[in-house]
């Protein structure tokens, strides 16, 4: 056994596809910006809660991340917000 200590991408690499690391990264990316809105409007997940129709406790999942949220929950999230989903070139 080697003593060598790996960096999490290389334990990562090991264990994922490049295709489940590239959608992780971009729920995460998705899930932080809707949180950095969320808390830039100065809301609280309950005053979300009520401009979206999405009830808070969903709210807290999805923010946690023990939820995968669907893309018209994405939308419906980020309206109110003044932001929307868009899909750029890498």
């Amino acid at each position: 056994m080697s003593d060598k200590k790996l960096t999490w991408e290389e334990v990562e690499a090991e264990i994922f596809t490049p295709e489940e690391i590239a959608e992780s990264r971009a729920r995460v990316e998705i899930i932080s910006s809707i949180i950095d809105a969320r808390r830039a409007r100065g809301l609280s997940q309950r005053e979300l809660s009520e401009m979206t129709g999405i009830k808070q406790p969903a709210i807290a999942r999805l923010e946690n991340g023990h939820i995968s949220p669907s893309v018209d929950t994405i939308n419906r999230l980020l309206a109110p917000l003044g932001k929307k989903l868009a899909v750029i070139d890498s």
